[in-house]
């Protein structure tokens, strides 16, 4: 993606971004081998605005969140925020722009301290940047706990005490604690209940419109993805692969893979018959990818060129991207 396809002032702009981890095979071993996590990402999100990101299992997603939060620091690209270029920045000018970078984590439980009350949990990104103490941070915790379907009255009480989709809530009053501009939700409710599901993204769809929030909403499922999502990107091992409007990709995807994703999912019609793409091999090693496109070997379409030559995310269609040298009608 070039330059010119990023709007001119996006809050958030991703350019080239990669996360290669050196592969060594015994403690004094040197080796020119790499994981390839990500592989080359470049995307823009506008204030408001939500971006779904699904794929496999390995395929990158979590990474991409987390260098976009800024808890792991890329092997190479760009991460521009509100202007601001993140990578290369000192770690005191970092602290502050995490005020407004926050992360909901996948699973509620391992992500909040079982030895910290719920009030010390939600109150500590408060008094970690000085914001508020005594009174008024208890007041402020107490605030944000009702903000997300909770009570003064359970400020006490241990991530132990509270169901799932409890926990997962006070994630989510962690992340607003600071008044965020974006955050990166990790798979936030892939652990929890289907019946619970529903009720965690309506919640983070009415918080987005009260607080004017940012997502990157990342899933492997893609009913919750096209639940809160306004643009998918659909990843495949460490790059994406296609890139649209959530109703342009639903209708008509571009990418085989894209295509095999959405023949699985489920339709709530039992008399409509639809043919499921069962895709053949499993995910390639991101140590040693294929050559040419990564996904040629699973492709059920694949052509001579796409063995040797890597296709580029390209426009294919008003406001859709594919990286296909032969992207579907």
């Amino acid at each position: 993606m070039s330059g010119s396809d990023f709007n001119p002032s996006p809050l958030l702009e991703v350019k080239d971004l990669r996360k290669h981890y050196a592969l060594k095979r015994g403690w004094f071993a040197r080796s020119n081998e790499y994981v390839r996590a990500v592989d080359g990402l470049s995307f823009a999100i506008n204030q408001g605005e939500t971006l779904g990101i699904v794929g496999e299992s390995g395929c990158g997603k979590s990474t991409t969140g987390e260098m976009v939060a800024q808890l792991l620091e890329p092997s190479s690209g760009e991460i521009w925020f509100e202007g601001r270029r993140l990578t290369g920045m000192n770690e005191q000018d970092i602290r502050h722009v995490r005020r407004e970078l926050q992360i909901i984590f996948q699973d509620p439980y391992a992500s909040l301290n079982p030895r910290m009350t719920i009030k010390d949990i939600v109150g500590e990104p408060l008094k970690i940047h000085g914001l508020a103490k005594g009174r008024e941070l208890q007041s402020e915790v107490v605030e944000l706990l009702e903000t997300v379907g909770l009570g003064a009255h359970q400020l006490d009480r241990y991530p132990h005490e509270f169901s799932g989709g409890q926990r997962q809530r006070i994630g989510i009053a962690r992340a607003l604690a600071l008044k965020p501009k974006l955050i990166v939700c990790d798979e936030p409710v892939s652990a929890l209940d289907v019946s619970i599901q529903a009720q965690i993204l309506n919640l983070l769809k009415s918080l987005q419109q009260k607080f004017s929030l940012t997502y990157i909403f990342i899933a492997h499922g893609l009913p919750s993805v096209k639940h809160v999502s306004d643009r998918i990107a659909v990843m495949y091992l460490g790059r994406i692969v296609e890139l649209a409007d959530r109703d342009d990709l639903f209708a008509g995807p571009k990418h085989p893979y894209t295509q095999a994703l959405l023949s699985a999912v489920p339709v709530p019609d039992p008399t409509f018959r639809k043919e499921r793409i069962v895709l053949s091999g499993e995910l390639p090693s991101a140590v040693n990818p294929p050559t040419g496109c990564a996904f040629h070997p699973r492709c059920p379409y694949v052509q001579p060129i796409c063995k040797i030559e890597a296709p580029a995310l390209k426009p294919s269609g008003s406001r859709h991207m594919a990286a296909c040298h032969f992207p579907l009608n």
